[in-house]
């Protein structure tokens, strides 16, 4: 903390010398990126710079290859200065083209990650202002160790320790952190706290942990942000295979729209400790991953993300075709349930679901393990859209191909900048047999410890103890006070049109109607509730009476007949019926409807289905009502703290 408060000051006094014209994430994030890249390169440099000599006549990619395994890691720089250099070349009327050089020297991927830093950029207002050699000096002075080794006086002393990689990893989160605090994220571009990543990359390893074969793996986050959540699935998975002594390698793979946010997840990926994982992150604002997927076709054995909520996505849709009928993208638009245009698209007004769809698009259909996955929502995920629109399709398609295994309720309170309840949903399409056909749902909201100082939003967090509750509650699979288990079809529903028929003073119920005659009684006619019920169409002899689905039995020219009514629109209602109620559609009417309605009718082919997960419902607790005597007791102590009072007052105002 010592390290990142002090990265802090010089920010503010850089800040102050260039009279606000800057951000703290455009100070602090690149300058601390490139100092920590050169104290790592430091061992190797001349060996790099040797290497580098020696290649005069090599391709572009040798070249590139022979100057990594020279330097032992995934970059290099051939400059022939150092960070410390520019330092002492502060007062240089060339320190901007000095600096400008030693950036040169970097090898392409860490070069892509300055020009999106815009530090080039950041160096020239610097040198115009007249701080940059100020500035340099303090990032490469003593007390700002950023290196794995200690400082110290000539006699050994130690001024500052050095920085593992792990302490590298808290300094860069705090200060990426602290930089979205301060230009205040929205709610929706939440920072995902390291408490919750851990919990969800444990929840994507743990049940399978001991299936991973030796082998090579995908990771893929297709809101990737700043990519705290990669990097720790990837540590997570590497820490398991190593608990099981098994070697795996892996691929890191994401996509952010956010400029800034991608070179701030590359610079992460090579910070993290296992710089030699090759990754591929791609960024920027031309790169949305609903409207122009970076990684078509592909499959990837494990998947993370915490996609932003309640963001607008209609720039997107107008990229993808104008309107949902012109969307054409195998990813939103599938076939399922008999449709082979099955819509998986929600309003404009919230994109959060279509990430979850583009991961389960590309799950592995192939191999044993299949794809796990792991994504926060917001409460509305849950619940918003009706039936037939697109998040609950989504929803529906989800439940109906059983990749639902649970769904957690995480504390408020745990993120930096959002107060927003959120869900971890974990998926996959290898459900082991006792899952099958069931979702669990677990409710975490109370297991949580308290911050002593809290950062941002965040005044608790997930310690180890609640993490391993929730993943102990996940794993038994059982049924508590916290954890429901519930079959897929026990969150779906039919949702049906039910009809009442319409009653005019003066229809003549012995003949069917008009459509004229209807249009006239609708728009003049005087509806009465014991008025004869209009008549629209009589069938032919032999056609069963079926009231419920507006077949009615009636006398028409004194004989019996079977008659449909025309349905009153001002009368017109619809009705949930769950897809596990007994005896459908019908019962629940008969149950429900016709005590009150005896006239009722619905119209199966209105029926549309829906997935809603009203998580609430399973463990609403309610209050329990306080017994008599409780009662009694407070009303004789009220009795007794208020004898005397009336007849002082009125006392008081005879005086």
């Amino acid at each position: 903390r010592r390290i990142t408060d002090r990265v802090w000051t010089i920010a503010k006094e850089v800040l102050r010398a260039l009279d606000g014209r800057a951000t703290y994430r455009e100070i602090v994030l690149p300058l601390t990126f490139i100092r920590r890249l050169d104290e790592i390169l430091r061992p190797t440099w001349q060996a790099v710079l040797a290497r580098s000599a020696a290649l005069d006549g090599a391709t572009p990619a040798e070249r590139d290859d022979a100057l990594r395994l020279a330097a032992r890691q995934a970059f290099y720089n051939v400059s022939p200065f150092s960070f410390g250099d520019l330092a002492d070349r502060a007062g240089s009327e060339r320190l901007a083209a000095d600096f400008n050089a030693y950036l040169d020297g970097f090898s392409s991927n860490v070069r892509e990650i300055v020009d999106e830093f815009g530090l080039r950029d950041l160096i020239r207002r610097l040198d115009e202002a007249g701080a940059l050699g100020d500035t340099v000096r303090k990032f490469a002075a003593a007390d700002v160790n950023l290196g794995p080794d200690a400082v110290r006086y000539a006699d050994g002393t130690i001024v500052q320790p050095g920085l593992d990689d792990r302490g590298m990893r808290s300094v860069f989160e705090e200060l990426v952190l602290r930089c979205n605090e301060e230009e205040g994220e929205q709610a929706g571009d939440r920072c995902t706290p390291g408490d919750a990543a851990k919990l969800m990359a444990r929840l994507v390893f743990d049940p399978v942990s001991r299936d991973i074969p030796t082998g090579s793996y995908s990771l893929y986050d297709g809101a990737c942000g700043t990519g705290g959540l990669l990097t720790l699935a990837n540590r997570t998975l590497r820490e398991h295979m190593a608990g099981h002594n098994k070697t795996v390698s892996t691929e890191l793979y994401g996509q952010e729209i956010d400029a800034h946010a991608d070179a701030v997840c590359k610079a992460n990926i090579l910070l993290d400790g296992e710089r030699k994982t090759a990754a591929t992150i791609v960024g920027g604002a031309a790169h949305s991953t609903l409207s122009d997927d970076a990684f078509p076709g592909r499959e990837f054995d494990f998947m993370v993300s915490s996609p932003p909520c309640g963001q607008r996505w209609k720039s997107d849709l107008a990229r993808l075709g104008g309107d949902r009928r012109g969307v054409h993208d195998p990813r939103f638009t599938v076939e399922h349930a008999g449709d082979p245009e099955f819509c998986l698209m929600p309003r404009a007004s919230d994109s959060q679901m279509l990430f979850l769809v583009n991961a389960l698009s590309k799950m592995k259909r192939r191999t044993p393990l299949g794809s796990r996955i792991a994504q926060i929502h917001n409460g509305a995920a849950l619940f918003t859209g009706d039936a037939g629109q697109g998040e609950s399709n989504i929803r529906r398609w989800i439940l109906e191909n059983d990749w639902l295994e649970a769904v957690i309720a995480l504390p408020n309170g745990i993120f930096h900048n959002t107060g927003i309840a959120a869900y971890v949903w974990v998926l996959t399409n290898r459900k082991p047999a006792r899952r099958r056909g069931k979702v669990q749902l677990i409710d975490a909201t109370g297991w949580y410890r308290n911050l002593h100082r809290t950062l941002g939003r965040k005044g608790r967090e997930l310690d180890e103890e609640s993490i391993a509750r929730i993943c102990d509650s996940f794993l038994r699979f059982r049924e508590d006070e916290r954890s429901r288990i519930l079959d897929n079809q026990a969150f779906g529903y039919r949702k049906v049109t039910v009809e009442r028929p319409l009653r005019i003073e003066g229809a003549d119920p012995g003949r069917a109607h008009t459509g004229a005659e209807i249009r006239a009684f609708k728009e003049f006619g005087k509806r009465r509730e014991n008025a004869p019920p209009v008549i629209r169409r009589i069938h032919k002899p032999g056609t069963a009476p079926a009231p419920l689905h507006g077949l009615f039995a009636a006398t028409v020219g004194g004989g019996a007949a079977v008659v449909e009514y025309e349905p009153d629109p001002e009368l017109r209602d619809s009705e949930r019926v769950p897809l596990l109620e007994e005896g459908g559609v019908e019962a629940f009417l008969e149950r429900e409807i016709l005590p009150y309605t005896p006239d009722a009718w619905f119209r199966p082919d209105t029926a549309k289905i829906g997935y809603q997960i009203n998580f609430n419902r399973y463990f609403y607790n309610p209050e329990q009502p306080r017994g008599l005597d409780e009662i009694r007791a407070e009303i004789l102590a009220l009795e007794r703290e208020t004898e005397g009072l009336l007849e002082s007052v009125l006392g008081g105002s005879d005086r």
